[in-house]
């Protein structure tokens, strides 16, 4: 039976009151602060900080077991020539492998229909799945657990990416009004109006998601996949209410509206299994016209039907963030957290500070970073020592080069050998 939205408000208020009441289950007696109980796990160095303990703590993915709090987020790269994963992601992804931590990858499309920027590479030809192979042997020698986040980039796209050079798939044909978009011939060009689902549609976008986590599980060796349920992608426009005006079962009402995801998840926990399936969700994104009004109701009454799956996680991008931007806001992700039964993760802005800061308090589970691990491969050493950390350059996020703003970022041992021979000079 389904919960209706004010029984999902009305669930989700009881639970957050309990959490801030103290009801809901700690992880150590009362008497024991929860950094307290924290430090007494944590995975230490001899050399490590106190304080940043509580993120060096063991915790429960799924199927896995992380020894730390820290994973590194999917973050798109454009480095994929032709679609496919290059060499140089060998080396990118392991300079950013760190034992017991959780790894994302790029956002790795399941067709060529949900490609939507240049040079992503995918998860749907034989020659993708052979290029992922020493990537994912290289990572999880280092006793890393890799994830891969599979991903359709709905209507934001162009019929420069679609195999018919027709219009990009969506849930309504509504075209995004603000923004451009660029394509291997070039850009910027504006968002072509995008076509309507029809139910076969849907069915067969639901089998290339199933077939790409089986491609990225079963035969490309990953540990378990991502669901991009985020970003304006394809099943965030499902989700929300701004880019979903359909009038069928899959539009109007929540339940309707998240039918879509919901079909998804279940099918591709039938090909590779709960504790291997993830899903990341962004309820306060507004940009590329994709937002909901009503985004507390529609993610809490989502979490309880999603609870039933036992997931290995859901991962959250914190409210505060929209695009590559931050605002201020009074939105929260603890309505979310307060529902959900599993591990939670949430991304966007995160420092040192701040992470040790959401581990204590329980705000989340693991707590995902993009910039700053891209900046620096050797991010959860230098948050043991306090290190101070690479600036990133935002210029070079998402060119083409092989090395520069890709795999030239240097270790700290780098940086410090660099000092003293400066000082030497």
């Amino acid at each position: 039976m389904m919960t209706s939205y004010p029984s999902a408000i009305k669930k989700v208020q009881v639970l957050l009151l309990e959490r801030l009441a103290g009801i809901a289950p700690k992880m150590a007696p009362d008497t024991t602060s929860t950094a307290d109980a924290l430090a007494t796990l944590a995975v230490s160095t001899p050399d490590m900080k106190e304080d940043v303990k509580p993120l060096f703590t063991p915790t429960r993915l799924g199927d896995y077991t992380l020894e730390n709090r820290m994973a590194m987020a999917p973050l798109t790269r454009c480095r994929g020539l032709n679609m496919v994963p290059s060499k140089a992601a060998i080396t990118y992804y392991t300079q950013r492998a760190y034992p017991g931590s959780l790894l994302i990858s790029e956002g790795t499309p399941i067709s060529q229909a949900g490609q939507g920027y240049p040079h992503v590479p995918g998860v749907y030809t034989d020659e993708q799945i052979e290029a992922w192979k020493p990537i994912v042997r290289a990572v999880k020698e280092k006793g890393t657990i890799f994830f891969m986040q599979i991903w359709h980039c709905g209507r934001v796209s162009h019929s420069d990416y679609q195999p018919d050079g027709g219009a990009p798939l969506a849930p309504s044909a509504l075209r995004i009004t603000k923004g451009d978009v660029y394509t291997p011939k070039g850009g910027p060009y504006p968002f072509p109006e995008p076509r309507e689902m029809t139910k076969a549609d849907i069915a067969e976008v639901i089998e290339q998601f199933a077939q790409g986590a089986e491609n990225a599980v079963k035969k490309a060796g990953f540990d378990g996949v991502e669901i991009h349920g985020a970003n304006t992608y394809l099943l965030d426009e499902f989700l929300k209410d701004e880019t979903n005006h359909r009038t069928d079962e899959y539009g109007g009402p929540i339940e309707n509206r998240c039918r879509f995801v919901l079909e998804l998840v279940k099918a591709v926990v039938d090909r590779v299994g709960a504790g291997k399936t993830g899903i990341r969700f962004s309820p306060f994104t507004t940009y590329y016209d994709c937002s909901d009004s009503h985004p507390y109701g529609l993610f809490c009454y989502l979490l309880e039907e999603l609870n039933k799956l036992n997931l290995a996680y859901v991962h959250f991008v914190e409210p505060r963030i929209q695009g590559i931007s931050e605002a201020k806001t009074a939105d929260s992700l603890a309505p979310f957290r307060a529902v959900w039964k599993g591990t939670f993760l949430a991304a966007g802005g995160f420092d040192r500070e701040k992470a040790i800061k959401a581990i204590e308090t329980e705000h989340a589970d693991v707590i995902v970073f993009g910039r700053h691990w891209l900046a620096n491969p050797d991010l959860p050493r230098r948050f043991q020592l306090d290190a101070p950390l690479n600036k990133y350059d935002r210029d070079t996020f998402y060119t083409h080069d092989p090395v520069k703003g890709y795999t030239d970022y240097p270790f700290l041992e780098d940086v410090e050998k660099s000092e003293s021979t400066k000082a030497q000079d």
